[in-house]
């Protein structure tokens, strides 16, 4: 695999807004495809926006009337923001493409990097991204009255967490001792070669994904480094540690092609 080469669009005040960054990974996307350039992650804040995946239903989206952008990537919708890093790893895979490989290789980069911070994460069968794991059901706090063994998120396909007060709002989980996500990932692949990616919460304001149903998820919640250590973390500092585990983990991988199951002949008479 080629090396990967890190390119950093603006944090803080120069935070690039989503459809300039957008264009940008369609340039750099080309380029690869083409063998111009190797791969290449850019890494960036955005400022405050909802993108919403192809499988977005129109239950999750801001409640308000916020404008969504609408993307060509895996997943649901979320919010990117500042505090937040984001990472799209440009990179071109054989094929036929296993795009589960590249996430669970994402996973690994950051269940790495917020190890190195003190803060232990996991993955979730049936759920991407990188998550903090909640207490035991019977072990989690009383919430407001909320009595987690009849959790009526679980049971009602209607029940909305955005009408319902703090005490199911996802930016709550941590309180709840839920199951959060602190890093979520949502990826396209095409001609082979990979766009989008992750976005890792560093210090934002976790309030944003009370409006929608993030990841559309109802019965978890998400976390950032800050809030799960207790203390300020900067993409600064997280910045350059990223970095380094997405070239360990993606450098050093060794890429096959999806298997495919043939079909079994039927044996001749």
């Amino acid at each position: 695999m080629s090396e990967l080469r890190f390119v950093r669009l603006g944090f803080g005040a120069e935070a690039v807004e989503y459809q300039v960054a957008w264009d940008k990974q369609r340039e750099v996307h080309a380029a690869r495809f083409a063998d111009e350039i190797d791969d290449t992650c850019l890494l960036l804040e955005h400022p405050p926006v909802y993108t919403a995946g192809r499988r977005t239903a129109e239950s999750e989206r801001p409640l308000d009337g916020t404008p969504v952008v609408d993307v060509d990537r895996g997943g649901k919708i979320t919010w990117h923001g500042p505090g937040q890093l984001v990472g799209y790893p440009i990179m071109k895979l054989p094929r036929p493409v296993d795009v589960v490989a590249h996430v669970r290789r994402l996973e690994e980069a950051l269940i790495r990097t917020a190890a190195e911070f003190g803060v232990e994460t996991s993955r979730v069968e049936g759920r991407s991204g990188v998550w903090v794991l909640g207490d035991p059901v019977e072990q989690r706090p009383s919430f407001g009255g909320l009595s987690l063994d009849f959790d009526p998120r679980l049971t009602d396909e209607e029940f909305d967490p955005r009408l319902n007060g703090p005490e199911y709002a996802p930016s709550n989980a941590g309180q709840r001792r839920e199951d959060r996500k602190l890093a979520a990932i949502g990826i396209r692949v095409a001609k082979g070669v990979t766009m989008h990616g992750f976005a890792l919460n560093v210090n934002p304001d976790n309030t944003w994904f009370d409006r929608i149903i993030p990841c559309g998820i109802r019965d978890a919640g998400v976390a950032s480094l800050a809030n799960e250590l207790g203390r300020d973390v900067t993409i600064e500092e997280v910045l350059p540690v990223v970095e380094r585990h997405l070239r360990e983990v993606l450098e050093h991988a060794e890429l096959k092609p999806r298997e495919i199951e043939r079909p079994v002949e039927p044996a001749s008479a």
